[in-house]
């Protein structure tokens, strides 16, 4: 396994990133728990979570899952950089209650404490913020998590799906306060999905974080998702996060030359599209979600994987990205 520094941090982790969010709503706690020991066998150290995963009426399951995995002892806990978000209602549907979501610092210090108890852990080594809060003022956020530093509940915080002047604002008024600010941004960021390029990663590289892509597969289309269609095989793709993208003609095409170019050299769809985020700068290492132990062993080809020029260039041609970012045409 490949390792890299996680941002400015000291931290050594994985260049792959293990995603739980299959915990529980896909996969049952013993095949959970089969899956994070090959991980850790394999040498993936870092685990990624949050506090609503397990969704609808099961929110908090899949850290309950991670929480008995960690139970088991045998160095677990020490061996793993474990990562958890805060933002979400952990309420039940329709039972939702004020300040018992988002970043104040009221719900910041219930949410640690929650999730720690549901890990069975005594600190959280990233603490991310699931999305923008723009509602509560950065000097609080940045309160509570100092307080939270201090006690030692949890290392660093993180930031996801937050914009490139997200990031600026929140470490700005971080360094105000004398704090440590973001040390990575968990994005939407993959071969079809470029725009991450355009002011994400900018900021995330000229502040020192670490960049950690989610859905790197675009929800399926790029695991292979026409090959699957003619097979007639079940796809995230028909219903999930790309639930139309194949009905785009012009999509479709590209995927399509995709699939075309990987069939001519050989290589699978998915190990592509997860080796192609480890060459772009800044990219710590991409959030895998894998259901079975055969999806996790796919993944761990793929950061052996070394991609040619000639690929990468295809690659580029198939998928051009959103362009030049805007410091492009100074003068």
């Amino acid at each position: 396994m490949k390792y890299t520094q996680l941002g400015r941090t000291g931290l050594k982790v994985s260049r792959l990133v293990l995603g739980t969010m299959n915990f529980g709503p896909q996969t049952d706690e013993a095949g959970s728990h089969a899956i994070m020991d090959a991980a850790l066998e394999a040498g993936v150290n870092f685990f990624d979570t949050a506090n609503v995963y397990g969704w609808g009426e099961n929110k908090g399951r899949t850290e309950e899952i991670i929480g008995s995995w960690l139970a088991q002892g045998g160095g677990r806990r020490d061996k793993v950089v474990l990562a958890t978000k805060v933002y979400g209602n952990m309420g039940a549907d329709g039972e939702s209650w004020p300040n018992h979501d988002r970043l104040s610092a009221v719900n910041i210090r219930r949410a640690v404490d929650a999730s720690l108890k549901r890990l069975r852990t005594d600190h959280i080594d990233l603490y991310q913020f699931h999305h923008v809060d723009r509602r509560t003022p950065w000097d609080e956020i940045w309160q509570a998590i100092d307080v939270l530093v201090q006690q030692g509940k949890i290392l660093y915080a993180g930031s996801s799906n937050h914009a490139g002047w997200h990031i600026a604002q929140a470490n700005e008024a971080a360094a105000r306060r004398g704090s440590l600010g973001l040390v990575s941004e968990q994005c939407l960021y993959n071969l079809a999905e470029r725009r991450a390029e355009m002011e994400v990663v900018p900021a995330a590289e000229a502040y020192g974080l670490g960049v950690i892509p989610w859905s790197p597969l675009h929800g399926g289309l790029l695991g292979g998702a026409l090959r699957k269609e003619r097979a007639g095989e079940g796809t995230r793709t028909a219903s999930g996060r790309s639930g139309d993208a194949l009905r785009n003609t012009a999509l479709r095409e590209q995927v399509q030359s995709y699939e075309s170019l990987l069939e001519k050299h050989g290589l699978e769809p998915g190990e592509v599209a997860l080796a192609w985020l480890l060459t772009r700068p800044g990219v710590t290492g991409p959030i895998v979600g894998p259901r079975t132990g055969e999806q996790l062993a796919s993944a761990l080809r793929a950061v052996e994987l070394e991609l040619g020029e000639e690929v990468l260039t295809a690659l580029d041609e198939i998928f051009p990205g959103p362009g030049p970012s805007p410091e492009a045409f100074a003068w």
